[in-house]
């Protein structure tokens, strides 16, 4: 058999004025064929499942074209059909294929299309014809439409937060269409959009509900001829007519089967909807609760610089608090090109003055003046061996300094925003976060698996900016209505 692979993987933060242009993409965004094969093969991504159950199944797999930058604003138009366009056609001129398999977030927008993701498996189903069976694993925070199931033929979903499964779904879902490919299985699709948003403080798969959502989606996979069902959280920053969760089931041979068990999954979702909505703690409780352990490190999810879900990466709220409050030493990392530049300038060893952070106009907080000393520079480039959120394994973050303040405070500044998924972000510049009573990480979910094995505790934390757990501070424009906790919602029948 021979597979073709490709995919745009990105998650768009619709409130965010940056946008993924082509520059942002060329800037390290985009490999191709033998790159792709080179940065993810052995990875713990969705794309390194896909080539080792190739190699365990004899598939040929050839890798067209994959994209991917750090979650921000939309795509623009520009920026899509490069892209997709160069893809499409590879896979036209490359063809004729058995089988395809998609690398796609499910939560990309673009300033001409709302559901790119839907778009571009479309596009794909176009080129390849009917008969060819196309497979995609996507992210749990993907608001899927029925664009997007319809063009699919096998629909799988990461079903843990933080994502540490990608690349086991990766695997499932290349032999699900080898299966098909050979006519042992006939995959029906059901999909079930639910009237509902969950809080980003109630997504962790190992704390309930959702660990019992999980576990409640693996005993309907269990049902006699039921393929897989996926419970979809969906991701509320992105404001389009399909955000929302959702519940999915994949039947062999059983249209009416497959939207049974979707159905009672996503009856099982709806039952919890009250208890999907959070509120937690201020950014003052939260250092309160720090200083009152007696050890740590505390670990502080920034829920409002999320960069995860498109935050810029730079907020000081909860470091101007620090400083004000007296807080015991914390690091922090900060995406700050201007404060790079000048530690670079000034040398290891030299003492600088810096007014840090918040410099893009949808920033949280205000600069920060600081002074300290410069550690140490790097080239910002570290590798992450271990599975942890989305599997991904080398990161850049562009030039970097590590600055330590006269209050005994630990700056990493990094010229791009990087998610706080990997501990070696800290560890490969010389900062090791155990020896900190808090550790400041910009993320909810995503800082979980790495920070995770570090902390005595880990708090989450209510701040501003434009992944606010508090759904409320939104001016949505396109969402659904009804849809809770917004507004009063019925389940769908």
């Amino acid at each position: 058999m021979r597979f073709a692979t490709l995919g745009l993987y990105h998650e768009a933060n619709t409130f965010s004025p940056l946008k993924a242009d082509r520059r942002l993409f060329e800037s390290g965004g985009v490999v191709r064929d033998a790159e792709i094969i080179r940065d993810y093969a052995e990875s713990a991504t969705t794309l390194g499942g896909y080539f080792t159950a190739a190699r365990q199944l004899d598939i040929d797999i050839e890798p067209i074209l994959f994209a991917f930058v750090t979650p921000i604003g939309a795509i623009t138009e520009d920026a899509f059909e490069w892209l997709v366009g160069e893809m499409l056609a590879e896979l036209e001129a490359r063809g004729p294929w058995d089988g395809v398999l998609l690398n796609l977030h499910g939560a990309a927008v673009a300033e001409h299309l709302p559901d790119v993701d839907g778009e571009i498996a479309s596009r794909v189903r176009a080129v390849v014809g009917p008969d060819v069976p196309v497979g995609a694993v996507l992210d749990l925070h993907a608001n899927v439409s029925r664009q997007l199931v319809e063009a699919l033929t096998v629909t799988l979903v990461y079903q843990t937060n933080p994502h540490v499964d990608a690349r086991e779904r990766g695997i499932d879902c290349t032999k699900m269409i080898a299966a098909t490919v050979r006519g042992e299985i006939r995959p029906q699709q059901a999909l079930v959009p639910l009237p509902l948003v969950v809080n980003i403080a109630r997504q962790d798969t190992d704390e309930k509900p959702m660990a019992e959502l999980m576990a409640r989606a693996r005993a309907i996979a269990s049902w006699p001829g039921l393929l897989s069902a996926s419970v979809v959280e969906g991701f509320p920053y992105a404001d389009v007519p399909h955000m929302g969760m959702s519940c999915i089931a994949i039947h062999d041979g059983g249209e009416a089967e497959a939207e049974a068990a979707a159905q009672e999954l996503a009856s099982q979702v709806w039952k919890h909807r009250a208890e999907l909505q959070a509120r937690e703690r201020s950014v003052h409780e939260a250092l309160e609760l720090a200083a009152r352990e007696p050890s740590g490190p505390v670990v502080l999810l920034d829920v409002g610089d999320n960069i995860g879900g498109g935050a810029p990466g730079d907020s000081t709220v909860i470091l101007r608090a620090a400083l004000d409050s007296g807080a015991r030493p914390l690091v922090q990392t900060l995406s700050d090109p201007e404060s790079v530049r000048r530690c670079i300038e000034a040398g290891v060893g030299a003492g600088v003055n810096l007014h840090v952070g918040a410099k893009n106009p949808h920033s949280a907080g205000k600069p920060v003046e600081v002074r300290g000393t410069v550690r140490t520079v790097s080239d910002g480039r570290f590798e992450e061996p271990t599975a942890t959120h989305g599997g991904f394994r080398f990161f850049d973050q562009g030039p970097t300094a590590v600055l330590d303040t006269v209050e005994g405070h630990t700056l990493v500044l990094g010229s791009k925003a990087v998610m706080n998924s990997s501990l070696q972000q800290l560890l490969s510049v010389g900062v090791d976060p155990g020896r900190y009573h808090i550790v400041v990480a910009k993320g909810v979910n995503s800082p979980r698996a790495s920070y995770g094995t570090i902390a005595r505790r880990m708090v989450v934390v209510d701040t501003e900016g434009i992944t606010a757990m508090n759904l409320e501070r939104f001016t949505y424009q396109h969402r659904r209505k009804p849809l809770y906790p917004f507004e009063a919602a019925e389940f769908p029948e």
